[in-house]
């Protein structure tokens, strides 16, 4: 922690005018002194002032935040910034989620189910893209091979218990892709892959059907081609960083999921 401190006290040391960091500074204030910088990251539809009052929010409505270790709250709250995604909101589109990493808390990012929709709609290419949770009592059926379908209709009465989730793009080019998974299949891969799926800091507990959803598109959009900025994206969900960059992708941080995403052009 303190390596953090240091390296963005020599930052601050180097610009005049900008407000020191220093050792002292709670995570709160680092998020206001470190204002420069994260005005820099952001894209234009997010205010610094608006993104430094819902890390302020995070740190308030998540109080274990506050244990995190600095650096890793830090880069998780830049990833969002250059994401343009909003984290810790009721729009579900990003998460700072404070995680035991063998007995040290820091702070993993995650990016939300609408995050990803929204991400996945800034490739021109993409046409449409979503996800749904079936129940028991909807029709369902799909099939693969070389004409593959998929086909839901959601019953107007009680729709039962979830049962699956499904996740498919639309391309502009009429190309397109879906992936099906059962409950009892997804819970297993959260299980396995995601470190937080037990925290009750976890979004898988405060909003399943959306992780799962999230989960499924990510799985569908291994067949899609992917362009390099969506991809780099993708590298920094369920991640712990400890360092800040003007370009997150290029950090190596501890990966939660074990997805691959090989598929890309230029």
């Amino acid at each position: 922690m303190a390596g953090i401190k240091e390296e963005l006290a020599k930052k601050a040391e180097n610009t005049k005018g900008e407000t020191k960091l220093t050792k002292s500074m709670s995570i709160a204030e680092l998020i206001k002194a470190m204002e420069p910088e994260i005005r820099k990251a952001l894209p234009e539809v997010i205010t610094p002032e608006r993104f430094t009052r819902m890390a302020l929010s995070a740190l308030n409505t998540t109080p274990k935040l506050r244990e995190c270790t600095q650096m890793s709250f830090l880069a998780a709250l830049m990833n969002a910034a250059q994401l343009g995604l909003e984290p810790n909101t009721p729009l579900g589109q990003a998460y700072l989620i404070p995680y035991n990493n063998k007995g040290v808390m820091e702070c993993q990012f995650q990016i939300g189910y609408k995050g990803l929709i929204d991400l996945s709609y800034r490739n021109p290419q993409m046409q449409i893209i979503s996800a749904q949770a079936v129940y028991e009592n909807d029709d369902f059926s799909y099939e693969l091979g070389l004409n593959p379908k998929l086909e839901h209709c959601p019953t107007l009465k009680e729709r039962g218990e979830v049962r699956l989730f499904y996740g498919l793009f639309k391309l502009v080019n009429g190309g397109f892709g879906f992936e099906v998974m059962s409950k009892t299949a997804m819970d297993e891969y959260a299980k396995e892959y995601s470190k937080a799926f037990d925290s009750s800091f976890s979004p898988w507990k405060s909003n399943y059907i959306g992780m799962a959803k999230k989960t499924v598109i990510k799985q569908a959009l291994k067949y899609a081609p992917l362009k390099t900025d969506f991809r780099k994206a993708l590298s920094n969900d369920e991640t712990i960083k400890k360092e800040i960059s003007d370009d997150m992708s290029e950090i190596h941080g501890e990966e939660i999921w074990d997805a691959e995403y090989s598929e890309e052009i230029a």
